[in-house]
């Protein structure tokens, strides 16, 4: 355990690709096999699509609780390494798994009771409704394998073994692609389990990842040491230190569900087909936006550890090489949305409506890439020094003060174009806000190391 972590000696640059590469790659794969669902899902029909459109914002709301407990996990944890407090390192990784649980058992109640009254509050198609609710009830009440698959592969990330995480998540994408047009339209003898087959495959791949998460974690994560009793018997000391990082980044993200309801609401005034074009969009900017957050949770453990080893050169280095990398990655998806509109919405059967209204959007929420990548990696920054408070006042100023009520006003105008404009005018004032804090964060704390 005196062996100097990878974190602390290796290049900067080198370390981040390091760190970071896997985590695009399986990101990559993560956001394939988004696309990929909702292409199968869209050869059952437009209203099919709308149905897991609608669904998004709660089954989002469900990737919120566990990656923002295992933010705060991944930043102690790192923290806890830089400082040689192996005791703490240990007590935060068992409390995880403890916490994933509890994520796990709210879910199911969620699942079982507010599925359904959540997709009658958007709109009263019952094909819709039905549809949708029995994809949320799925995704829901058998969350399990997505909660402690994040986890385990957080605790990879989090002593520098983003490998064995690529592993986890890729596996498990490759068994959603596989599994989805098998179930969706009943092959092999099987039966015709249609949007519930979607259901049904993203938790069976998620299942094989936590599961080889949890393998790799007591085979290969050597600085980590898992027991079932302490598992069992949580620190609440802890919880509290987990938790006060980890709020914001769950309050943030389910900001982002809330948005998506709210958004939703606002474009079936136009159509349900508006609906299905924002839902088409959020899977095909996953393409771009995936990488980033796997750059992101590389970023994040190198710049806390390198806090608590006290080393600023390191800190400066990872926040100048990110952010070059981060805004070139969305560079070229601005450049892939305006020019390849229509291909991109031809793999989802797209009607001449749909393509009407989802060739200018895509051309212009893909504006905002570069200026989104720029405050995500900043974002990356008030997460590993403990100040997710600040990602969470950039996520409201973002999401709820400006995107929704800039979003609704141009609705007035009875031009669904001028409706995608709110998230390139939300985004530019997100990083002002953004490079406020930063500045602030940086004068306080990595000056002064």
């Amino acid at each position: 355990m005196e062996k100097e972590n990878k974190m602390g000696v290796m290049p900067i640059k080198k370390l981040i690709l390091t760190m970071s590469l896997p985590m695009m790659a399986s990101m990559l794969v993560q956001a394939l096999y988004n696309v990929v669902d909702s292409i199968y899902v869209a050869r059952l029909g437009e209203d099919a699509l709308t149905s897991v459109a609608l669904a998004f914002p709660l089954q989002n709301l469900m990737i919120a609780f566990g990656t923002g407990t295992a933010v705060g996990v991944n930043a102690i944890l790192s923290k806890s390494l830089g400082e040689k407090r192996f005791d703490q390192v240990n007590q935060s990784a068992n409390t995880s798994l403890f916490l994933t649980i509890g994520n796990s058992l709210l879910f199911l109640f969620i699942g079982l009771f507010l599925a359904q009254p959540f997709l009658s509050g958007q709109t009263n198609v019952p094909y819709i409704v039905e549809n949708g609710t029995a994809y949320l009830r799925i995704v829901n009440c058998i969350s399990f394998g997505l909660f402690f698959s994040m986890m385990f592969e957080k605790l990879l990330q989090s002593t520098g073994q983003s490998i064995y995480s690529m592993y986890t998540q890729a596996t498990g994408a490759i068994i959603n692609i596989v599994l989805d047009p098998v179930l969706i339209f009943g092959m092999f003898g099987l039966p015709k389990f249609g949007v519930a087959g979607a259901a049904i495959a993203t938790v069976i791949g998620q299942i094989v990842a936590a599961s080889l998460g949890l393998y790799f974690n007591l085979t290969k994560n050597h600085e980590i040491v898992l027991s079932v009793k302490e598992i069992l018997k949580p620190n609440l000391e802890m919880i509290k230190r987990i938790y006060k990082i980890g709020i914001p980044s769950i309050l943030m993200m389910s900001i982002g569900s809330l948005m998506n309801f709210m958004m939703n609401k606002i474009l079936i005034t136009f159509s349900t087909t508006a609906n299905a074009v924002f839902g088409v969009y959020f899977k095909l900017q996953s393409f771009f936006f995936m990488p980033i957050f796997g750059l992101n949770s590389g970023v994040v453990p190198v710049l806390a550890y390198n806090y608590g080893a006290k080393r600023k050169d390191r800190i400066n280095g990872s926040l100048k090489f990110a952010l070059v990398l981060a805004i070139g990655v969305m560079s070229v998806g601005t450049i892939v949305m305006n020019v390849f509109p229509e291909t991109l919405l031809k793999l989802f059967k797209a009607s001449d409506a749909m393509l009407e209204i989802g060739i200018p959007a895509l051309r212009i929420i893909s504006l905002q890439f570069p200026i989104a990548a720029a405050s995500i990696i900043l974002g990356s920054t008030f997460q590993a020094f403990g100040k997710g408070i600040y990602s969470l006042i950039t996520s409201v100023a973002r999401q709820i003060v400006i995107l929704i009520p800039v979003a609704w006003l141009l609705s007035l105008t009875g031009n669904i174009n001028n409706v995608w404009f709110s998230f390139l005018i939300a985004e530019a004032v997100s990083l002002m806000v953004s490079l406020y804090l930063f500045r602030r964060l940086y004068r306080n704390y990595i000056e002064q190391i």
